[in-house]
């Protein structure tokens, strides 16, 4: 865990309204443990739900979350920033991690840059310059599937400057891609990681969605979806490589309930800020709102859980990055690239805020606490049984 951190670092303005469910790694248990957030302190929500797939099922889950008084408590919040209860884990276990790509103009045009950079940072600068005039002012404002979208697509077709992440951008069909495989997202406080051979990368700080097996949509967290500009510049192909590494998907803090408090418009509302600051003294800041989406959360649902695609463990689903930074670090003309040891904070007030710290994915802590070893580790506490 990062030191220093404390609970109104990471918590909603409105903690105290604000339905809060997560996951910990808890010492007194013995093993990860879905949890309720309430008044500063962890309850143990395990016998509601043994995982956080099957509690965020409950269709009674506000209910719950209200009524159960007696859940033991595991802790305060504060003892698990500390390290002295236990650890912070992802919000989420053996549901699918999946995300929406291409959503926001401003990273299209930035994927579009990549495209024709071929992963070469020193050659960015130069297209940035002489795309962003004629795309910038094209792909702002349009629905994405639109009659306008249309418009600009065969306005852009005809100008010699069409890109496969132009057609989901603002196509009809939505870019929905796994970004991490389940149980192997890092929470709030753990280091994140690179790839030790990218020299060119970024966050990608994101609203996800938490979605039932049914589609519903229950809640949202914040979330990173580390991307390398270098591997996916290259080639397409090598999107997987470029978003599936050890420790490269960042979940957290807590999901945030809907309710009549917190609703899918307040989602559509949200500003998400992203804080970088390097152990060099670099800085960087920045603030987007969601409202620029191109698609809404509902339709990126819809496109994502459908009858030609079922999740029966529930889903989460990253909504596509507002951010895409250009501000030089290694020199003049290189845009922007993470150092180990950076320290990224993505935060909305309504979500709390999300803290990691970079290091490269073969430094980062193994992921070795999969699905079988959550079952195993169930079983032997006696809270997977039978009935569940």
């Amino acid at each position: 865990m990062i030191a220093g951190l404390s609970v109104a670092d990471i918590v909603p303005h409105d903690a105290d309204q604000a339905r809060l469910v997560g996951r910990v790694w808890s010492n007194q248990a013995g093993g990860p443990c879905p949890v309720f957030i309430r008044q500063g302190q962890v309850y143990d929500a395990s016998a509601v739900a043994c995982t956080m797939s099957m509690l965020l099922e409950r269709t009674d889950l506000l209910a719950q979350f209200d009524q159960n008084d007696e859940l033991p408590v595991l802790g305060s919040l504060q003892d698990f920033l500390d390290g002295s209860a236990g650890d912070l884990l992802a919000p989420i276990d053996i549901q699918a991690i999946k995300a929406a790509g291409v959503t926001f103009a401003d990273s299209m045009l930035e994927r579009v840059i990549e495209e024709q950079a071929k992963g070469d940072p020193s050659r960015a600068q130069s297209i940035r310059a002489k795309l962003a005039p004629v795309l910038g002012d094209n792909l702002r404002g349009l629905v994405a599937g639109s009659e306008k979208a249309l418009q600009a697509k065969a306005l852009l077709q005809d100008m010699g400057l069409w890109s496969q992440y132009l057609e989901v951008g603002i196509g009809p069909d939505a870019e929905i891609f796994t970004k991490a495989q389940p149980m192997s997202a890092v929470g709030c406080g753990a280091a994140i990681g690179i790839h030790p051979g990218s020299q060119w990368n970024n966050p990608e700080p994101e609203v996800v969605l938490a979605l039932s097996s049914d589609g519903r949509i229950v809640g949202a967290t914040l979330g990173n979806d580390v991307n390398l500009r270098d591997f996916e510049g290259r080639s397409a192909l090598l999107l997987s490589k470029a978003k599936d590494n050890n420790a490269s998907c960042a979940l957290g803090p807590f999901i945030r309930l809907l309710d009549d408090d917190f609703t899918l418009t307040s989602i559509g509302q949200l500003e998400v800020s992203l804080d970088v600051q390097g152990p060099d003294g670099f800085h960087m800041q920045g603030v987007s709102a969601m409202s620029a989406i191109s698609r809404t959360p509902r339709n990126l649902a819809d496109q994502l859980l459908n009858r030609c695609h079922q999740y029966p463990d529930g889903a989460v689903l990253f909504l596509g990055t507002m951010f895409s930074p250009t501000q030089d670090r290694r020199g003049a003309g290189q845009g922007f690239t993470h150092e180990v040891g950076d320290r990224v904070s993505i935060s909305a007030p309504q979500l709390g805020r999300l803290v990691n710290e970079v290091d490269t994915s073969d430094a980062c802590p193994e992921w070795t606490f999969g699905v079988g070893a959550l079952m195993r580790n169930l079983v032997k506490r006696g809270v997977l049984t039978p009935m569940m």
